[in-house]
């Protein structure tokens, strides 16, 4: 791992402390109880995609947690750069995490190709 991986590693692993840290602090209840899965920064730190937990917000509370999110993420930057004594902090782009709807798929796929798998071997042994 090189000198710059790790650095934008420590980064990542800082900014998901901070801006849950800064979420709390707004007085939107629609965002301030957001939770962070995941921070990933470009290659050269200038920028970080934000993920989110989704699990207990409807589709449309979540087009309009991305919505407040755009409109205060020059507050959670400043936040950052503050509590941190950065010179600049990485403009954030927030998503909501897809993975662990995936991965819950992919455990029921598992799943069902085991059960068919016990199944073919009760029959073959009939």
């Amino acid at each position: 791992m090189t000198h710059e991986e790790i650095k934008r590693h420590r980064t990542e692993s800082v900014l998901k402390e901070i801006i849950p840290e800064a979420l709390g602090t707004l007085d939107d209840e629609r965002i301030n109880g957001l939770s962070v899965t995941d921070v990933i920064c470009s290659k050269g730190r200038s920028d970080a995609k934000v993920y989110l937990d989704k699990s207990f917000l409807t589709p449309k509370e979540q087009h309009e947690a991305l919505r407040q999110l755009r409109i205060v993420s020059g507050y959670i930057q400043n936040h950052c750069k503050q509590s941190e004594g950065w010179f600049k902090a990485p403009r954030f782009v927030f998503e909501f995490d897809e993975q662990p709807e995936h991965q819950h798929k992919m455990e029921d796929l598992f799943k069902q190709i085991a059960s068919r798998h016990k199944g073919k071997e009760g029959a073959d042994e009939s």
